[in-house]
């Protein structure tokens, strides 16, 4: 997924009401009238959001006669879920890094001047 996708869904995804209208679709399709009924808005604002909502890949409404169904895109979290979990198996690398660091610091070290230096940074 290009960074320009992924920073539109996560901008997509960082509005509240526009994340709430992705969790409420992830039990089901909806009508926009149904979406629009928690909200205090009207149905001209509800719109704008599901444009930025299908603009992002998140959602789509299939043509027909209204009222259309809006239906939740699954396929651009399996996407999202691999463009995150190449980082986080990034970071895990480099927190077992800095683990096998640390503990091959704590074998080497001479427990009288590990402690010497921890009084010193104390002191200051």
């Amino acid at each position: 997924m290009s960074a320009d996708t992924m920073a539109r869904v996560f901008g997509a995804l960082a509005d509240p009401t526009r994340l709430d209208m992705v969790a409420r679709l992830a039990g089901g399709d909806a009508t926009v009238n149904q979406l629009a009924e928690p909200y205090r808005m009207s149905l001209q604002a509800v719109y704008k959001h599901l444009r930025v909502l299908e603009d992002a890949g998140l959602v789509s409404r299939p043509p027909g006669p209204q009222p259309r169904v809006v239906r939740l895109e699954t396929e651009v979290f399996d996407r999202m879920d691999e463009w995150i979990e190449r980082y986080r198996r990034r970071a895990e690398e480099r927190y077992s890094r800095l683990d096998a660091v640390l503990a091959a610091m704590d074998k080497t070290e001479d427990p009288d001047v590990v402690r010497k230096n921890a009084n010193e940074r104390e002191e200051k």
